[in-house]
């Protein structure tokens, strides 16, 4: 960037977190209780950890008597301080309202020398999380203290530089917002459709303009064989790639050469819809040709001519939760009970064309958010070397 008078600004200085900063402080050591309506109460696991801001569910307020020194404000920056999310940042704005930050979390308050959005974004950069990842290497549980956070370094620009990048990634950032509700609010229409359609409070007509059949109550049993596991073809599974795999990625899927090792998945031909047993349950995808984790899906083949992609929006529009021994787990015996309502194919296929065409859309939008997104990421490390 240049100055307003088109000069170069002055070089860069390396300089501690700690001499940006005022002395680093730890947060209250108080019970979460329920939201009051005013107070809110900020823990590590209260931040986004894509987006970095306040998740808008599970609103508390601290037990106790409140202290205002635990109170943030604005200029403040909260990192966390042990455990799997050390090295999460999180910059206050006052549209946040009224924050008393935890224990787990440490305040770095940016000093009027420097602009806090742009001490903020130091916490984004590839070089930030190297140095984490080093500084957090400890026996046992993870962490940086607040001394260790005090002493990372970095470079710095003169103030007016640190205000035209922080202006710069701040437009950025607004527009990487905009594109996340453009999302949101797709997906919200797509669910108001679903419960139009599934209630058929909405009806599409036949091709020649009469009305369909009354839909028929059926269970998953009487129409899919439900299975979970299966053969392993080693041939086909052992090196399949993960941009190629269509199903969400779970822990310990990965071999380390970053492909799909057979030990772990099979190949199904032919239209089925899976859903997830374990993990995020209930969760249905319609599926043509593909490779599934043996452990983690129920494979479900149609018994007859009937749409797979209807059945999969379905089973997502009642997302069904089974709690067995404590842990959420559906089984295939289990699944075979649920009941859902078989329209005619006709109906079946337009109501998933219906949903299909609203998920190209939000596809796309959800690819212009990812590409901003990198875009941003990109524009961090060329700027903070």
């Amino acid at each position: 960037f240049k100055a307003d008078d088109g000069s170069d600004f002055s070089g860069w200085e390396e300089k501690t977190l700690g001499e940006l900063c005022a002395p680093l402080t730890y947060g209250m050591n108080a019970a979460a209780t329920k939201f009051d309506g005013e107070n809110r109460y900020i823990r590590i696991t209260d931040i986004d950890d894509e987006t970095h801001a306040l998740l808008p569910n599970d609103i508390v307020s601290p037990s106790g008597e409140l202290d205002d020194k635990y109170l943030v404000k604005k200029g403040d920056i909260l990192l966390a301080r042990t455990g799997a999310s050390t090295g999460k940042s999180f910059l206050y704005h006052p549209k946040d309202g009224k924050l008393f930050y935890a224990g787990f979390l440490i305040k770095a308050h940016v000093l009027s020398s420097s602009d806090d959005y742009f001490i903020y974004s130091q916490t984004l950069t590839d070089r930030y999380w190297k140095w984490v990842k080093t500084a957090s290497m400890r026996s046992g549980q993870p962490g940086i203290n607040a001394n260790e956070y005090a002493s990372y370094s970095f470079a710095v620009p003169s103030l007016p530089e640190q205000r035209k990048i922080a202006d710069f990634l701040s437009a950025v950032d607004a527009v990487i917002a905009a594109q996340q509700a453009e999302v949101d609010a797709w997906e919200q229409r797509k669910k108001g459709v679903m419960q139009k359609l599934f209630s058929q409070e909405v009806r599409f007509k036949a091709d020649d303009g009469s009305d369909f059949p009354d839909w028929e109550d059926k269970t998953l049993g009487e129409l899919f064989h439900i299975s979970a596991g299966g053969d392993i073809d080693k041939n086909n599974c052992a090196a399949k790639q993960s941009k190629d795999y269509p199903y969400p990625v779970y822990a310990n899927a990965l071999v380390n050469n970053g492909t799909y090792g057979y030990a772990n998945y099979y190949k199904i031909d032919g239209d089925t819809f899976t859903v997830t047993g374990r993990g995020d349950v209930g969760h249905a995808v319609a599926r043509h040709c593909m490779y599934v984790p043996i452990v983690r899906l129920l494979v479900c083949q149609p018994n007859m001519d009937d749409d797979v992609d209807f059945f999969a929006e379905q089973i997502n529009y009642t997302r069904v939760f089974i709690e067995s021994t404590g842990v959420p787990q559906l089984t295939a015996p289990q699944l075979s009970k649920i009941k859902v309502r078989r329209p005619t194919l006709p109906e079946q296929r337009k109501i998933a064309d219906c949903l299909a065409s609203m998920d190209e859309v939000i596809q796309k939008s959800k690819g212009e958010l990812a590409k901003w997104r990198e875009l941003k990421k990109g524009l961090l490390q060329q700027m903070f070397v």
